[in-house]
């Protein structure tokens, strides 16, 4: 019987500690045949390009170029974790407060287990500017397995 949960979401970004992530849910996966979803969460449209800086025609481009990117990026994501050796069934890109997003998809997966990095803000940072993994491990449904540099 194996007590691992056999299925997991990896949350990652552009970011040193989001490379450590994947190469921990890779190794996770491969050591436990556990299945991972991967998700990348992108700002908000407003966030991203401002809300009225732009027009409408050039808030279309701008948003549709930096979503070929994060597809790019997450597919780029998923075949080094199977490269490497794991087993991932899906990617799934988001918008909106990347805290939020990743605990919203991993309540709907029903995963055992979530795989998200942190840069290890300081106190006074983490006040100021909150911390996504920090949330994510307060208001998960299952563990949460974070990784630091």
């Amino acid at each position: 019987m194996n007590v691992f949960p056999t299925t997991m979401l990896l949350a990652t970004d552009g970011s040193e500690e989001g490379k450590l992530a994947t190469q921990t849910a890779t190794e996770l996966s491969k050591k436990t045949e556990s299945e991972v979803h991967v998700v990348y969460v992108l700002p908000t449209p407003a966030q991203l390009i401002g809300h009225h800086l732009y027009s409408d025609e050039i808030r279309e481009t701008l948003i549709g170029g930096a979503e070929r990117e994060a597809e790019a990026f997450l597919k780029e994501r998923a075949d080094r974790i199977e490269a490497d050796g794991g087993k991932v069934v899906e990617t799934h890109l988001r918008s909106g407060n990347p805290d939020k997003e990743i605990l919203r998809l991993a309540e709907t997966l029903d995963v055992g287990l979530i795989v998200i990095g942190s840069r290890g803000l300081g106190a006074v940072s983490r006040a100021l500017m909150g911390n996504v993994s920090d949330s994510v491990v307060r208001h998960a449904h299952c563990p949460v397995f974070v990784v630091r540099n």
